[in-house]
Parts: C-alpha cells; sequence; structure tokens
C-alpha cells in the first residue's frame, strides 16, 4: 500500500472520530449532578426531586425581554402538554442586558405584550444554574433526562425557528427532542443557537 492511499486511509479514520465523538456529545454525553433552584415562597427546588421524571425542561426566560414574551404562550402550551406525558418544565427568571442585546431591536419592533398564562418562574440564585448549563439566551432551553445519578443533557437552544412568527414557524426543535425521548430514541439533534436577550452576567 501506498504511503498516499495509507495516508488517505489515516485521514478518513480521524474524520469518522471526529463525527462519531461530535454525535455523541449531541446525544447527551454531557451530564450534571444536581442543582438547587427557588420558587416563588422561597422554597428550595432541587433539580434530584425530578429524578422520576422523563425528562426535565429548565428554560431562561426574563419577564422584560420581548423574546421571552413573544414565547410566553408556546412555553405555557408546551408545559401542560408535555406534563400530561411525564415532563416536568422548570421556567429560571434570568437576568438580561438590555444594552448589549443587539437581536432586541427587532423583537422590540413588533411591540409585543405579555398576554395568556403567567409562567412560575424561579430564582436561580448567583447565576449558578445558567452557567452549570452555559445558557446565554432568553429565553433558551436545555433538556435533560434522568441517567445513572444524575441527569444527560440531551438538547440546548432555541425552542423553535421562528420567535417572532409562531404561525411560520417549521421547526419545532424543542419539541422534536421531547418527542424522541418519550419514544425511548437517544437525541440526535444538534444544539441550535437560540434567538433573545443576552444573559447578563455578574
Amino acid at each position: 500500500m501506498s504511503f498516499r492511499r495509507i495516508s488517505l486511509v489515516t485521514a478518513a479514520a480521524l474524520l469518522f472520530c471526529t463525527v462519531a465523538v461530535s454525535v455523541a456529545r449531541a446525544q447527551g454525553s454531557r451530564s450534571v449532578a444536581d442543582f438547587n433552584l427557588r420558587n416563588g415562597a422561597n422554597a428550595e427546588v432541587a433539580l434530584k426531586s425530578y429524578a422520576g421524571s422523563k425528562a426535565i425542561v429548565v428554560v431562561f426566560v426574563n419577564p422584560a425581554c420581548a423574546f421571552s414574551k413573544l414565547y410566553q404562550n408556546r412555553l405555557a402550551a408546551l408545559s401542560t402538554e408535555y406534563s400530561a406525558k411525564g415532563v416536568q418544565f422548570l421556567f429560571v427568571n434570568t437576568p438580561i442586558n438590555l444594552e448589549a442585546s443587539a437581536e432586541m431591536g427587532e423583537a422590540e419592533k413588533l411591540k409585543v405584550k405579555t398576554m395568556g398564562a403567567e409562567l412560575p418562574l424561579l430564582t436561580d440564585e448567583g447565576q449558578k444554574v445558567s452557567i452549570l448549563l452555559g445558557a446565554s439566551k432568553t429565553p433558551e432551553a436545555v433538556v435533560l433526562q434522568p441517567a445513572g445519578d444524575g441527569f444527560a443533557v440531551r438538547y440546548k437552544g432555541a425552542i423553535d425557528d421562528n420567535p417572532q412568527v409562531e404561525a411560520y414557524v417549521k421547526e419545532k426543535y424543542l419539541e422534536q427532542v421531547l418527542d424522541g425521548l418519550l419514544a425511548g430514541r437517544t437525541a440526535t439533534l444538534a444544539d441550535k443557537r437560540a434567538a433573545g436577550c443576552l444573559i447578563k452576567k455578574f
């Protein structure tokens, strides 16, 4: 076998390994052990208390963020629908940086008003959870699935592909991941960049 052929075979093998690692990451090789949030009554809400759920969806939102307002009804509907299927939604009230949110301009032009069911918001003290899960925008969803002694991260990113107009949504990313997990399939959807307000770090 010539040196050139060996080099091509080696390159192909390395490419295969790289793709395999990327797929493994997308399928949830990342994991977290536990974290704590606080509800409106200042009571502690621990992730491990939902170890019996089929999946946990942590959604970072902010009531003042136009994108969060645009998704409020969609998120409430998803929570109602999937809660009946054994999926727990946790809505985390997260501070945003209005000055640095370049995408805010387009959303604000819609003069969005908060309407519909209010989301039960939880507090992330010290931003520990948003940092742990790598959230950078509101709204942004992270799907966790109980696995062993912890929770595997199955997806992180956008809820769907059209923040501004729900009627024009073509790809429902979050629903696709949840439906797959509930059907017993390993999540294969790569993380999708969320459009929204930048989370303010303190």
